[in-house]
């Protein structure tokens, strides 16, 4: 816990790295990197390319400092950081249809932001403290109230909005396919998780506490997201509003497996969070790849490009196996475990639901790989030629963590990375005290 200018919490401004945050911060810094070498070939075509660093990297310093924000307005203006300059990312390329979507997505963000603050304003008005260490100190010796429930409720819509839950998704399946490659990485990637999935477990988890009622919730959503999602993506032909879709579906497994609130489902969908993060970031990137090099993402229009881009094509076969839960790639073993997590809490109507949209997101996986790899060249693609290297590397790296991503659960290394961040929200409300002891 670091105490800015030494006033400390209450107080004081706080940071706090804690397992969960460490985790996170590994996880959108790690994504961020490659997507930032990728970008340094794809953003050739654009104009004003330094307003564009200065966006990603503006848009980067606000998600970290959602993660390790200690109190919980700081929070709040570190994700309006974030969510501002992904608006204009999002609009980056000042086509029609992006400033459409940008538009769009500016004002449910705002709604999001707008039900957040609100929240904000009523917890402090009710406890009289914004550190969330304080804050949750405060709850546990009063205890529930009419007023911590509309405060979940409005906490719920703004960051659901934020995660783009169903049913606040309406913005993500415009605002991905309309942004640049790279920020549709970003978006897809981290962003949804650091100011809607992570920004909504640490208040439940830590500050609110967890109560059947909001797990019951979040398990319902989370399986509603994962339906929705899956059926809606598998209709696409614009290979990245597949991916939006395909976003929705595989947020719904992480709220799962954090709603069930055991340890292993908290484990699975700390580790799905992660691996959603690589092979989503990478299913983006690829597409962006096609399109860099073909000039349309229209699958109905491409085909054949495996003979011509080699690289793009094994990267994303990796991250399709991956995302469809074919083992030995990472994303196998985070769905499974968020499944055995079901059982064992006896929600097996939950673990069929997740089974069955697993087989569906393979099918549209395999969608992509057939339309837009396999098959003969198309006339339009009989010219092109396989993207820069400083594409290729990221893309590649990227597989090769899809690839090895099961590793994560061996002993040793499960212990550093994973379970610190699962026993944070195991943890619950008590995290607070140590925070307040100066992080001891």
């Amino acid at each position: 816990m670091y105490a800015v200018g030494n006033w400390t919490p209450p107080v004081g401004i706080a940071m706090v790295l804690d397992g969960l945050a460490a985790f996170m911060l590994v996880t959108v810094s790690l994504i961020g990197l490659f997507v930032a070498l990728f970008s340094i070939g794809y953003m050739e075509r654009f104009t004003a390319k330094w307003q564009f660093a200065t966006l990603f990297l503006l848009m980067l310093a606000g998600m970290n400092g959602v993660i390790v924000a200690g109190d919980i307005f700081n929070l709040f203006v570190c994700l309006e950081i974030a969510a501002v300059a992904s608006y204009a990312l999002v609009a980056f390329g000042t086509e029609r249809h992006a400033l459409e979507a940008a538009f769009k997505y500016a004002v449910m963000g705002s709604l999001g932001s707008l039900f957040i603050l609100l929240g904000i304003a009523w917890m402090y008005g009710y406890t009289s403290t914004l550190n969330m260490a304080d804050m949750a100190g405060v709850l546990r010796n009063t205890g529930a109230s009419r007023m911590t429930l509309m405060t979940a409720v409005l906490f719920l819509a703004g960051f659901g909005l934020k995660a783009a839950l169903v049913p606040f998704h309406a913005w993500l399946p415009d605002a991905h396919p309309s942004a640049p490659a790279p920020i549709s990485a970003m978006l897809s990637g981290v962003l949804i998780k650091s100011l809607g999935v992570y920004a909504l477990c640490r208040i439940f988890y830590n500050v609110l506490g967890m109560t059947p009622a909001l797990s019951a919730v979040l398990m319902f959503l989370g399986a509603l997201s994962m339906g929705i999602g899956v059926v809606l993506a598998i209709g696409q032909w614009d290979m990245k509003r597949l991916l939006a879709y395909s976003s929705i579906s595989q947020i719904g497994y992480i709220v799962m497996g954090i709603g069930i609130g055991t340890p292993l489902g908290m484990l699975g969908g700390i580790f799905h969070l992660f691996n959603h993060s690589v092979f989503k970031s990478l299913l983006f990137l690829d597409a962006g790849a096609v399109e860099y090099a073909t000039g349309t993402r229209d699958l109905k229009k491409i085909g054949g490009l495996a003979r011509k881009m080699p690289v793009t094509s094994g990267t994303a076969l990796a991250a399709a196996m991956s995302v469809g839960g074919v083992p030995p790639f990472s994303g196998f073993w985070s769905k499974l475990i968020i499944i055995f997590a079901a059982v064992e809490a006896g929600h097996y109507g939950y673990a069929f639901w997740a089974v069955l949209a697993g087989v569906l997101t393979l099918a549209y996986a395999m969608k992509v790989i057939k339309y837009a790899f396999l098959g003969n060249p198309r006339a339009r693609c009989q010219n092109i030629k396989e993207v820069p290297v400083c594409m290729q590397l990221s893309m590649g790296i990227l597989a090769l963590i899809c690839i090895l991503g099961g590793s994560l659960l061996l002993p040793g290394v499960r212990e550093v990375f994973l379970e610190p961040a699962s026993t944070v929200l195991a943890e619950g409300t008590w995290m607070a005290g140590r925070v307040l002891n100066g992080g001891r």
